[in-house]
């Protein structure tokens, strides 16, 4: 349905609410194979995502019409395949954008894209890429954010928080959306601007634990080693043991006491 709420160009003029749906990804991505061409900035939006993913397959749920869970469509056909990771600054850094707005202090990036308050994590942000020889046809964004949900069950003692619990507040969920959608515009076109350098240093400012020594586990092994930064590929960069090594997703786990 077209919506006359959002005061965007094209981030969210196509609005899709849902009652409930598995995922509102595979929702996106079976409307964009199935149907006639989706406009750029399509959003599907659902009350209750009862079989959410995140990254590697691993699960998330969120507790019906308390949260935001919703995927918006993008054609970042003008990026180079070598600087896919960018599409994910790009969200990640106006998620942050949108949360220092609410007055959010404490906010920050755990890489690759869950969005955290400090050590517990208060989002997470899947991206889907679809690809045609050295183009990206399509990057399908799903992002998950804890609005006003309070109890996050036993298995999540003092690792998740919400938006509500921080600010002891309830929020207008569509009022979020609205200045989500508005600050991934925002600096979608500075991505489409070329304006790479300015969007690594946003995201590397509210990298979580970016400089400070910490624990890390890889395979068996824990040790201590210093985020110093994200290769061009997306990959950790991380000082250990005076050298300075490169881990892909799956390849290190972050010790949170």
């Amino acid at each position: 349905m077209q919506n006359n709420i959002f005061s965007t160009l094209f981030v969210g003029q196509n609005l899709i609410k849902l009652p409930a749906v598995d995922s509102t990804n595979n929702y996106l991505k079976n409307l964009v194979s199935n149907s006639e061409p989706l406009p750029e900035g399509t959003v599907i939006m659902a009350e209750d995502q009862f079989a959410g993913r995140g990254q590697q397959q691993n699960s998330w749920h969120a507790e019906p019409g308390k949260n935001l869970t919703f995927s918006i469509l993008l054609r970042p056909f003008f990026l180079p395949i070598g600087k896919q990771f960018l599409v994910n600054m790009t969200v990640s850094v106006a998620i942050n954008n949108a949360l220092s707005g609410l007055g959010i202090n404490g906010a920050c990036i755990k890489w690759p894209n869950d969005i955290y308050f400090f050590d517990q994590k208060l989002g997470g942000v899947l991206i889907e890429n679809s690809l045609v020889g050295s183009v990206i046809k399509t990057a399908v964004i799903g992002i998950g954010i804890n609005v006003n949900q309070t109890n996050f069950g036993q298995l999540l003692p003092r690792r998740a928080t919400s938006i509500s619990q921080i600010l002891q507040e309830d929020v207008n969920l569509d009022r979020l959306l609205i200045e989500i959608c508005s600050q991934i515009e925002y600096v979608y076109l500075q991505l489409k601007a070329g304006k790479y350098a300015e969007i690594r240093e946003s995201y590397l400012k509210k990298l979580y634990r970016i400089g400070i020594p910490a624990k890390y586990r890889s395979g068996t092994d824990v040790w201590e080693g210093t985020i110093k930064g994200i290769s061009d590929a997306g990959l950790l960069q991380l000082e250990k043991d005076g050298s300075l090594q490169e881990f892909n997703f799956k390849e290190i786990e972050f010790i949170i006491s």
